[in-house]
C-alpha cells in the first residue's frame, strides 16, 4: 500500500478512534499506533495553558453538516474591551465527521497560542485530500475568517490583525490570503504543508485551473509584492510523497522573488514533528513560529 493511502487510512481510523473506544482492539496494531498520532499534544508547553478560556462548537457557516464547527481559545484575564490578534488554524485533508478541530494537536496548539497572548481559532472544514474538495474547503476557510472578524468584539479579537497557519494538505488554503484582498491577514505560516499541489494527489481529482489557483507557488509570480510575510517549517524526514518537493520549489521561487520569508528545517523531523518529534529542534521551531506571528501581528501600524 502506498504511504499516501496509508496516511489517509490513519486519518480515517483516527476519527473513529477519537469518538469511541469500542472496536479499537479489532484494528491492526500499526494502525492503532498511527491513529493516536494526531491526538498527541504539541511538544511545547507554556504556563497558563490550563487557564485559557475556550468557546466550543460555534456554528460559523450555514452548512447542514453538524461537524463544521469552530472553537475559540482566549487568553486568560483579558479586560472586557481588550483586543488581541487572532491565529486561525487550518487542518489537513480529512472527512468532517472526524472533527479534526478536536484532535490533540490542535487543541494543544489553541491553548498554547492563547497562553502566549493571542486568540487561537480552530475549526473543521471540508478538505478531503486527495478527493475533489478544494473549492468547498476554501469557502469554509473564508467563512471562518469572516465569522472571527464579524464576532471580534465578542471574542476580544482585533479583526484587522489575523494570521493563518496551515498544516499538511491544508497548505493550499493559504492561497485565500495571497490574492491582495485580505489586508487584515498580516502573516502566513505553513507547517509541513503542500505549497505546490500541481505535483500532488490532487492531480487525479482537480482540474488544472484549480491546481494553479490553490498552489501557493503560483502567487509568487503574480502577487509577490502583495504577499504578507511567510514562515515555512519543513520536516526533513517527511513521509508524504512530494511534500518536501512542494516546499522546496516554493522556497526556491520565493527567494528569487525576494519576498519576506522565514524558513525553518527540522533535519530529523517527521510529518507532524510538532507533536511527534519530541526534541529541542521541534520546540525551537514552534517558538520561532510563534515569535514570528507576534512580531507581525502586534505591529498595529507601520510608518512609511
Amino acid at each position: 500500500m502506498k504511504i499516501l493511502m496509508f496516511i489517509a487510512i490513519m486519518l480515517t481510523i483516527t476519527g473513529v478512534f477519537t469518538r469511541t473506544s469500542a472496536g479499537q482492539n479489532d484494528l491492526p496494531p500499526e494502525i492503532r499506533v498511527m491513529a493516536r498520532r494526531v491526538m498527541m499534544p504539541i511538544v511545547y508547553k507554556v504556563d497558563g495553558m490550563d487557564k485559557v478560556k475556550v468557546f466550543e462548537n460555534l456554528k460559523y457557516t450555514k452548512s447542514d453538516d453538524a461537524n463544521i464547527l469552530l472553537d475559540v481559545y482566549q487568553p486568560p484575564n483579558l479586560a472586557k474591551t481588550e483586543k488581541r490578534p487572532a491565529v486561525i488554524f487550518i487542518h489537513g485533508g480529512v472527512k468532517t465527521e472526524y472533527t479534526p478541530k478536536d484532535w490533540g494537536i490542535f487543541t494543544s496548539w489553541g491553548r498554547f497560542i492563547a497562553a502566549s497572548g493571542l486568540v487561537g481559532v480552530t475549526f473543521t472544514h471540508r478538505l478531503e485530500y486527495p478527493n475533489k474538495s478544494l473549492e468547498n474547503a476554501a469557502q469554509d476557510v473564508r467563512a471562518a475568517i469572516e465569522y472571527v472578524r464579524a464576532n471580534a468584539d465578542k471574542y476580544n479579537v482585533d479583526r484587522d490583525r489575523i494570521c493563518l497557519i496551515a498544516f499538511s494538505a491544508g497548505g493550499p488554503m493559504l492561497t485565500t490570503a495571497m490574492r491582495g484582498d485580505t489586508p487584515f491577514v498580516k502573516c502566513l505560516v505553513g507547517f509541513y504543508s503542500f505549497l505546490d499541489i500541481r505535483q500532488s494527489g490532487y492531480k487525479q481529482t482537480e482540474d488544472s485551473a484549480a491546481l494553479d489557483k490553490f498552489s501557493a507557488v503560483s502567487y509568487l509570480e503574480t502577487e509577490a509584492k502583495n504577499l504578507p510575510p511567510i514562515f515555512i517549517a519543513r520536516a526533513g524526514r517527511d513521509e508524504i510523497p512530494t511534500m518536501n518537493d512542494s516546499i522546496d520549489s516554493f522556497i526556491k521561487e520565493a527567494i528569487s522573488k525576494n519576498i519576506a520569508l522565514n524558513f525553518a528545517n527540522h533535519p530529523n523531523g517527521v510529518h507532524g514533528f510538532d507533536n511527534q518529534t519530541n526534541d529541542e529542534r521541534s520546540r525551537e521551531i514552534v517558538r520561532e513560529a510563534v515569535e514570528f506571528m507576534k512580531i507581525h501581528l502586534e505591529n498595529k501600524t507601520v510608518q512609511k
